[in-house]
């Protein structure tokens, strides 16, 4: 099955964004299950970085609060524990990890561990790195996104539109990488990548993709 353009199965995606850049929590979401229980845990780095999700912004990409569950973890080992936790349990709609900076704990192994558990559940994962680098990972799609401006308000020119990212897969195993200019769709909770630049070298310097080891 495909969702958007993305296939639809179960597994982890890892989503790379800078410090205090709330980009990265929405397109998590944007591509999602619609509706169901959520449970999100972050270190407490993250925590404190990036703040708390607010109830009216989830309700925006069809996260009803009273079906989230929110945990804040010591550090990322336990974060781990608990994103391999909620995975285990077949309530759960999806699991969201935050993780800042490149903890020990977060290596190659932690990864494959976390996808393998989510194939086996039937449940989408995403771990959401904050101030990181693209090191080993077993994640079966890797992004890096960043916030740009809304696209226009349809009755105020003033006032803020519909969200918009730079998307960039780097990395994936069932996709081809790119770079995207996203947005979503609150009504339909559809997330659009159908504006792909053809030529990522006709990008901003800003925009260009990176390599990733």
């Amino acid at each position: 099955m495909e969702r958007d353009g993305l296939p639809a199965d179960a597994h982890l995606d890892e989503i790379f964004a800078a410090p205090r850049d709330g980009a990265a929590t929405g397109f998590a979401l944007a591509h999602l299950p619609a509706g169901r229980p959520i449970l999100w845990v972050q270190d407490r780095m993250a925590a404190l970085e990036t703040g708390r999700p607010h109830g009216r912004a989830l309700h925006r990409f069809g996260v009803d609060p009273d079906r989230l569950v929110m945990v804040c973890a010591r550090d990322a080992r336990d974060v781990l524990w608990a994103m391999e936790e909620g995975l285990g349990c077949a309530s759960m709609g999806a699991v969201i990890g935050e993780v800042w900076g490149d903890p020990a704990a977060l290596d190659f192994t932690a990864t494959r561990r976390l996808a393998m558990r989510a194939a086996r559940s039937g449940t989408a994962a995403v771990l959401i790195r904050f101030a990181a680098q693209a090191n080993l990972s077993a994640a079966r799609r890797r992004w890096r996104i960043a916030a740009r401006p809304s696209f226009a308000h349809p009755y105020d020119p003033r006032a803020p539109g519909p969200p918009r990212w730079r998307a960039e897969l780097f990395r994936a195993r069932d996709l081809q990488p790119g770079l995207w200019e996203a947005g979503y769709d609150a009504k339909t909770h559809r997330l659009d990548l159908s504006a792909a630049l053809s030529d990522p070298e006709l990008a901003p310097p800003d925009a260009r993709p990176r390599r990733a080891g």
